[in-house]
C-alpha cells in the first residue's frame, strides 16, 4: 500500500508554512508522497483572489525542489465548490491500493464537525491535524496529530502585506515571490 498524505488548499497563493506542515508529515508519517491539492472554489470561503491556473503555477514553483512534493488538479479539474468526500471517493477509485492521510490545521479540526458528510469521510481517510497559533488540536473524530515547527505565517497576511507594498521574502520560496512581483498578484 502506497501512503499519500494530501493537503488541500487554496494556496492563494502558496507559502512556507505550507511547505513546512508537508515536510514535516511526510517526514513524520513516512508518506511516499505529499499531494497539493488546490481548490477550484473551496465551500468554507467566499473567494480566492488569483484565478486557479495562476495558483498551480505558483504551486507548483513553490515544490518543485522537493521531490516528496506533487500537485493533483482533481478539484480544479472539476471545478465548482470540492467537497473533501468527492474528491477523495474519486482518488480511493483511482487509487484503491493508496492510504490517504488528509493534513489539516488545528483551525480545521475544530471545524470537522461542520464538514460535509464528516461521518463517512473518517471511514475512508486518516485526518491528520497540526498546530496553529489560537486553536487547540481537540477532536471528537479520530486525528494524528504531528508536531510542526510553528510558523504564523497565512495567505491573507501575504496577500495584506502585498497591498500595504511591504516585503513578502521569506515568507514564501523566492521563484514564487517573483512570479508574484512580476505579475503584480495581489496588488
Amino acid at each position: 500500500m502506497s501512503r499519500i498524505g494530501l493537503l488541500g488548499g487554496t494556496f492563494d497563493p502558496p507559502h512556507i508554512g505550507h511547505l513546512i506542515i508537508a515536510q514535516e508529515v511526510c517526514q513524520a508519517l513516512k508518506l511516499d508522497k505529499v499531494w497539493f491539492i488546490p481548490t477550484y472554489e473551496p465551500p468554507h470561503k467566499n473567494t480566492v483572489k488569483v484565478d486557479a491556473t495562476k495558483r498551480v503555477e505558483l504551486l507548483k514553483l513553490a515544490i518543485k525542489d522537493n521531490l516528496s512534493f506533487a500537485i493533483n488538479t482533481i478539484e480544479i479539474d472539476r471545478a465548482g465548490k470540492s467537497y473533501t468526500i468527492d474528491t477523495i471517493n474519486i482518488l480511493k477509485e483511482m487509487y484503491p491500493e493508496t492510504d490517504f492521510y488528509f493534513i489539516i490545521g488545528a483551525d480545521m479540526v475544530e471545524y470537522l464537525p461542520n464538514w460535509y458528510k464528516i461521518n463517512e469521510l473518517i471511514d475512508f481517510i486518516q485526518f491528520v491535524g497540526v498546530k496553529r497559533p489560537g486553536y487547540k488540536l481537540v477532536s471528537n473524530y479520530p486525528i494524528v496529530e504531528v508536531d510542526v515547527p510553528m510558523v504564523d505565517v497565512s495567505s491573507t497576511i501575504i496577500r495584506e502585506r502585498i497591498q500595504r507594498n511591504e516585503s513578502i521574502q521569506y515568507l514564501v520560496p523566492d521563484c514564487v515571490h517573483t512570479y508574484i512581483k512580476e505579475r503584480g498578484l495581489y496588488e
